[in-house]
C-alpha cells in the first residue's frame, strides 16, 4: 500500500479557501506602517503551533548558545516552558486533529516532548555525559520522529521530508564544533517557521461525522474552489 498518494505539489502558496475546522480559531495578521504593507498573513490553528514552537526553540538554543546562564536554571525553565507549550499545542489542535481523525498524533508530539525533556533533564541533574554531549543530537532526532509521524498521519510527503531532514544534519553538527546549539536551533526554528508561512501537502479531505450537514456541504464548496484555483 502505497503512503503518500497525493497528488498536490509538496509545498505551494497558502490556499485561501480552507474549511471549517482550517477558520476555527483563524488568526489574521496585517502590519502596517502608514500605507506600507510590512506582512499580511492567515494562520490557522495548525500554523499557530508552528510559529510557537518554533519561537520557543529560537529562545532555548539561542540561550544556550549565548547566555551564561546554569544548565540547573535552564532546565527548570525550559521544562516549564515546555509543559506549557505542550498543553497549549493540544489546546489549538485538538478540534482539528478530531476532525481529520488523527487525534494520536497530537498526543504522539506531546509524548515526544515529554520524553526529549525527560532525557535533558536526566542528563542535566544526574550528570549524565553522553546526553549533555548529544543534546543537539536528541533534539533533532525527537523533531525527526514527530515530523515522520504527521507524514505518515497525513500522508504528507512534506513532513516526513523534513523528518529525513533533521536527521541527515545531525552528522553535519561535528563540523559545527561550538556552534551546534546555534545551528540546531536555526533547523528546528527554521523548518516550524517555514510550515506556518506555506501550504503544505496532506492525503485528501475526508468527510468527518463530527461535522454538521451544512458543514460538510461548505467544505465540499472550498474543495471545489481550491480545484478551480
Amino acid at each position: 500500500m502505497t503512503i503518500f498518494q497525493s497528488t498536490e505539489p509538496i509545498v505551494r502558496i497558502k490556499q485561501q479557501h480552507l474549511d471549517v475546522q482550517d477558520l476555527t480559531g483563524l488568526l489574521k495578521v496585517n502590519w502596517k506602517i502608514g500605507n506600507y504593507t510590512l506582512h499580511s498573513g492567515l494562520y490557522t490553528r495548525i500554523d499557530q503551533v508552528f510559529l510557537l514552537w518554533g519561537l520557543i526553540s529560537l529562545i532555548i538554543f539561542i540561550t544556550a548558545q549565548f547566555f551564561p546562564i546554569s544548565w540547573i536554571d535552564q532546565a527548570y525553565y525550559w521544562s516549564g516552558l515546555t509543559l506549557i507549550a505542550t498543553i497549549g499545542m493540544i489546546f489549538l489542535t485538538y478540534y482539528w486533529v478530531r476532525i481529520e481523525q488523527v487525534t494520536w498524533l497530537i498526543y504522539c508530539w506531546a509524548l515526544l516532548m515529554l520524553i526529549g525533556v525527560g532525557l535533558t533533564n536526566l542528563g542535566i541533574f544526574c550528570g549524565w555525559s553522553q546526553i549533555l554531549a548529544n543534546l543537539c543530537p536528541l533534539w533533532l532526532i525527537v523533531c525527526a520522529l514527530g515530523y515522520l509521524a504527521t507524514g505518515i498521519a497525513l500522508q504528507s510527503r512534506s513532513f516526513a521530508l523534513a523528518g529525513l531532514l533533521h536527521c541527515l544534519a545531525i552528522p553535519l553538527l561535528s563540523y559545527l564544533i561550538g556552534w551546534q546549539f546555534l545551528a540546531t536551533g536555526i533547523i528546528l526554528a527554521g523548518t516550524l517557521l517555514f510550515f506556518a508561512e506555506v501550504q503544505w501537502d496532506m492525503r485528501s479531505p475526508i468527510e468527518s461525522p463530527l461535522l454538521t450537514v451544512e458543514q460538510l456541504a461548505f467544505n465540499r464548496e472550498q474543495l471545489y474552489k481550491r480545484q478551480m484555483e
